[in-house]
């Protein structure tokens, strides 16, 4: 239909080819166009290549892109708002793109139109879900060990203050992402198929398995957990969640009535998640075990 309607305006608008268009973002030059690299002969009249313009509409748009900033609440406890997000605005851009192509008008620049992407986190929803704590759990771990604490920190960092929202699964290697030296995560013991190793991001399987015992007390369902190939001593036998990025994930479904708000902090060998939400949350606790409040051999 676009191409249909595109070749109607062509062949009863006359074009003149001599003017360049300057395209533009907050004032400064992204782009630099003639209309015949858009246009091709056909019959007596030229038409626009629309695989060309799609081309260009989705270059310009990966340069506008500026991704939206959720709402946060950081380790003083205040709440931080968040950020618009914008993308290209396709069916403006394409009227005053049109236009210069049909020598609508005289201009030689456009300012790229924008859409404003608002962030699924905002204040006022983190100010409804932080008064309901209904999920925590502790453990332990050798601060002496620089690069593990340094990673179990970094894991940490990545999933505070993200929320679930209802019927929304949490993947925890989505979340905090792939776990590499140009992240900051460092080499430090990892479980791999039974024996003790050294890899980039080790302890973060601590960060992982506390969060699991601390979801699965507020009754949301886990949909994706494996254990160790062998026992660690921060949590009850059982009860740990070992991921990787190549291997096994922490998935869990929020099959609450309202959102999940994760609160993850570590201070002084102590590995602390907190799940919270609204006052209207309606969830049923599991029972589940404390972790030891001493650690035997580290791993």
């Amino acid at each position: 239909m676009n191409i249909i309607l595109t070749t109607l305006l062509l062949l009863i608008s006359p074009i003149t080819t001599s003017n360049e268009l300057i395209v533009t973002h907050n004032n400064e030059e992204i782009a630099n166009v003639n209309r015949e690299q858009f246009l091709e002969p056909f019959v007596d009249d030229p038409i626009i290549n629309w695989t060309k313009y799609q081309a260009f509409t989705q270059e310009l748009g990966q340069i506008v892109y500026t991704e939206p900033k959720n709402a946060y609440i950081n380790q003083q406890g205040k709440i931080i708002s968040g950020e618009l997000g914008y993308q290209l605005h396709e069916e403006k851009f394409t009227e005053l793109f049109y236009a210069y192509l049909l020598n609508h008008n005289n201009d030689k620049m456009i300012e790229v139109p924008l859409l404003s992407i608002h962030p699924n986190v905002d204040s006022e929803l983190l100010a409804n879900i932080r008064t309901e704590r209904i999920g925590h759990y502790l453990t332990h771990f050798n601060a002496g060990n620089k690069e593990r604490a340094h990673n179990i920190t970094l894991a940490a960092e990545a999933i505070d203050s993200h929320v679930v929202f209802p019927n929304q699964t949490f993947s925890f290697n989505e979340v905090v992402g792939k776990r590499t030296k140009e992240k900051g995560y460092l080499p430090a013991p990892e479980i791999v198929k039974g024996e003790l190793t050294e890899g980039i991001g080790g302890g973060i399987c601590q960060v992982s398995s506390t969060l699991f015992n601390a979801v699965d007390r507020a009754g949301v369902q886990i949909v994706e957990r494996y254990s160790h190939s062998k026992s660690v001593p921060y949590v009850p036998k059982g009860r740990d969640a070992t991921v990787s990025w190549y291997g096994p994930d922490f998935t869990f479904e929020n099959t609450l009535n309202q959102p999940l708000l994760i609160r993850a902090k570590v201070s002084g060998g102590q590995m602390v998640i907190n799940v919270f939400s609204s006052e209207n949350v309606d969830y049923t606790p599991r029972e589940v075990p404390n972790a030891a409040k001493q650690l035997s051999d580290e791993s």
